[in-house]
């Protein structure tokens, strides 16, 4: 059953089978799945990530150096040569899958493989061939070319490849025409039918680092000066701070010059300043401490007091203030002791509805 069902452009089974085989005894050949672009590996584990660069990393492991890619993929969606390390060659050949392929299509690959290897003759540089599984096309073209050209017995080609790929052929179709059909002509091999293309990927996708453990690692990595910017404290002089902008970066913007901190003053009681009544205070004054003063200091400007809160030594002190305003202040007048005997609080009537009888009317 297969692990990984067809999704985000995924190929199905892909991930069934082995990334990368080993390189054929006696040949250059060397088989591997299709290869993904970066869109497409973003969707996998990072231990089931394989595009371009991960194919190098698998040979460079075992010393061998890939010189051509051959894709019998049916699609260009899987990944494009500019997708492709530019040290690649790159070759499309479009092959229909679950049928044999036709003796236009062999022929195209006999060609694509003769041009390499007389351009390559002085070299020991691998052609790597893939479908989409690089298990049942890809088996059989390698097969082909080996049972038609070098003279092969088909069934040591079989198993040459099958033993270096890590799966076996499963068509059966492939394999009836690879041990008992014809052998393809090989007329016009030597000519070139289409120029190989060059990769065109300068550096490695930040995405796919091999040496990464997490996906957090895969993500864009910043340069320190980005992430780890210090800002001098508050009691440096910025303009001593600044530098020219190096390595393409912005340089740290300079910081203002600092100001001396002042706290808001807070608003102080007054006795004579009229203020907004508390819904709790029912009408009565603040509650006095245990020293007999009020809880809320008396304002002191730095000028000293104003003149009209002076105490008037002709007409005695001032009178106290005025208390809040509440709503359960009865009829009862109240005065201040002082001089000022003809102050009064306001006094406040109730309000009575009298009813006068007459008879026969009731107002």
């Amino acid at each position: 059953m297969s692990r990984h069902k067809k999704k985000n452009g995924v190929p199905d089974r892909w991930l069934d089978y082995k990334a990368v085989g080993k390189r054929l005894h006696g040949t250059r050949f060397i088989a591997f799945k299709v290869p993904l672009k970066q869109a497409l590996n973003r969707h996998l584990p990072l231990s089931d990530v394989f595009g371009p660069w991960e194919l190098l990393d698998a040979l460079n492991k075992d010393h061998q150096e890939l010189g051509l890619i051959i894709d019998l993929t049916f699609t260009t969606r899987y990944y494009q040569p500019q997708d492709l390390p530019e040290s690649l060659l790159f070759v499309k050949i479009f092959t229909a899958g679950h049928e044999v392929p036709s003796d236009d299509t062999i022929l195209s690959f006999k060609r694509a493989v003769r041009r390499f290897l007389r351009d390559n003759a002085d070299n020991d540089k691998l052609i790597g061939v893939h479908c989409t599984h690089g298990l049942n096309r890809t088996g059989y073209l390698i097969c082909r070319y080996l049972i038609d050209v070098d003279g092969m017995d088909p069934k040591q080609a079989v198993e040459l490849f099958n033993s270096s790929r890590g799966h076996a052929i499963e068509r059966e179709n492939y394999l009836d025409d690879l041990q008992h059909g014809p052998k393809r002509s090989n007329e016009g091999m030597e000519e070139s039918e289409q120029e190989p293309q060059r990769g065109s990927a300068v550096h490695r996708p930040l995405h796919t680092s091999l040496d990464s453990e997490s996906r957090d690692e895969r993500r864009p990595h910043f340069t320190d000066a980005f992430h780890h910017r210090s800002f001098p404290p508050r009691e440096t002089n910025h303009r001593s701070l600044h530098r020219p902008p190096h390595d393409g970066l912005l340089p740290t913007p300079p910081l203002l010059p600092l100001s001396p901190f002042r706290p808001p003053l807070e608003p102080r009681f007054h006795p004579y300043r009229w203020a907004s009544p508390h819904p709790d205070s029912q009408g009565r004054r603040p509650p006095r401490s245990e020293e007999g003063r009020s809880r809320y200091p008396p304002f002191e400007p730095e000028w000293g007091p104003a003149p009209y809160l002076q105490e008037d030594r002709r007409r005695g002190p001032l009178p106290p203030p005025l208390p809040h305003y509440s709503p359960n202040w009865t009829n009862q007048s109240s005065s201040c002791d002082g001089a000022e005997e003809e102050w009064a609080r306001p006094t406040v009537r109730h309000q009575h509805r009298h009813r006068h009888r007459v008879k026969g009317y009731d107002y």
